[in-house]
């Protein structure tokens, strides 16, 4: 099962919104086979694993047992149920790290097994499993994306000096912020941050998807020049006034009441899992003060700024664990009030 979660690492950035999986088949404590789930629309974890299988090996599949991340589907998407294609090989032992608990599959698929003579096994690494498609389950059990706020700030606690922007953050740092960004759907940024800093928000010091970009104007008042209106990638550009779409940049209106969670169902209706919101400090702290959020990882650098924006305010969170990054030290908080 172990072997399982690092292949479904692999898709990370590349399935949303289905789940990532990994499947390894094994027969006699020797693997004969094992895939992923490795792009939203293509084949299944399941049959990857079976299709790797070699010739000379084929004839064990019908003996061997399937490991596989979570519950195998057992309807017909884009692909046709996996629960098929294990009956059609004669499987006769499924061992799955953690039921799938969206409405299309549900334990269906376990039970589909069970009553064609499969034995399965559950809940084995169960917790590692869960978290890691904590982005998928969230949406399913609360109907919004997955929200990350991620801010660097100086051991004073300022974000910014008085004249604007400020490099905080170590270029090791810099990468890692970058790499968490080709794991989500969707970056976000407000007004400000968007005009001082002129950001690109790609991945360009990792590999992965650039993740669609998200900027919160109000009243339509940054200038065309931005990098984020250079047409390079989808842009969602939420305002106050009006709804249109110029090529990849698309304008959405929203009223002034409730806004961020308007922000929020809107990304749930196009499937957009998980938004990454990188600042300002008023737009965190917005999100923040509706509870809007699951977790939140802050950079800490080792300088001062002695003056400037102070960094937003963290209430009613959980500490999970810090990591040491040279002079950073990346903090990592979870809102236990949206945890599974």
């Amino acid at each position: 099962m172990q072997r399982c979660l690092q292949l479904a690492g692999l898709g990370s950035g590349q399935v949303a919104p289905n789940p990532m999986v990994g499947s390894v088949l094994v027969y006699n404590n020797r693997i004969i086979g094992e895939g992923y789930h490795q792009r939203f629309g293509e084949a299944h974890a399941e049959v990857n694993c079976i299709s790797s299988v070699a010739t000379d090996d084929f004839h064990l599949i019908a003996k061997a047992t399937l490991y596989v991340s979570l519950e195998p589907c057992d309807h017909q998407g884009k692909t046709p149920p996996c629960t098929d294609l294990i009956l059609q090989h004669q499987i006769s032992k499924v061992v799955i790290g953690c039921k799938d608990i969206s409405s299309k599959v549900n334990g269906r698929g376990i039970e589909h097994l069970r009553t064609e003579g499969v034995e399965v096994i559950e809940s084995v690494l169960e917790k590692e499993c869960l978290e890691l498609n904590k982005r998928f389950f969230h949406v399913e059990k609360y109907g919004q994306p997955y929200i990350i706020l991620k801010w660097a700030e100086t051991a004073d606690r300022f974000i910014a000096g008085d004249s604007g922007k400020t490099k905080i953050s170590n270029p090791f740092s810099d990468r890692i912020v970058h790499q968490w960004r080709a794991e989500e759907s969707a970056i976000m940024v407000g007004y400000r941050t968007a005009l001082m800093d002129d950001p690109q928000l790609n991945v360009r010091l990792a590999q992965g998807k650039d993740p669609v970009r998200i900027v919160f104007d109000k009243y339509l008042s940054l200038p065309s020049s931005l990098k984020l209106f250079d047409q390079s990638r989808p842009t969602l550009l939420f305002n106050y006034r009006e709804d249109k779409k110029l090529g990849n940049i698309e304008y959405i209106r929203i009223s002034e009441s409730g806004s961020l969670q308007q922000i929020a169902s809107h990304l749930y209706e196009r499937k957009l899992l998980s938004l990454l919101v990188e600042g300002g400090c008023g737009l965190l702290q917005s999100f923040i003060d509706i509870g809007c959020w699951n977790e939140a990882r802050i950079i800490k650098s080792d300088q001062f700024l002695y003056g400037g924006v102070e960094a937003p305010y963290l209430k009613n969170a959980q500490y999970s664990h810090q990591e040491k990054v040279s002079n950073d030290t990346h903090y990592f908080h979870l809102n236990p009030a949206t945890q599974l």
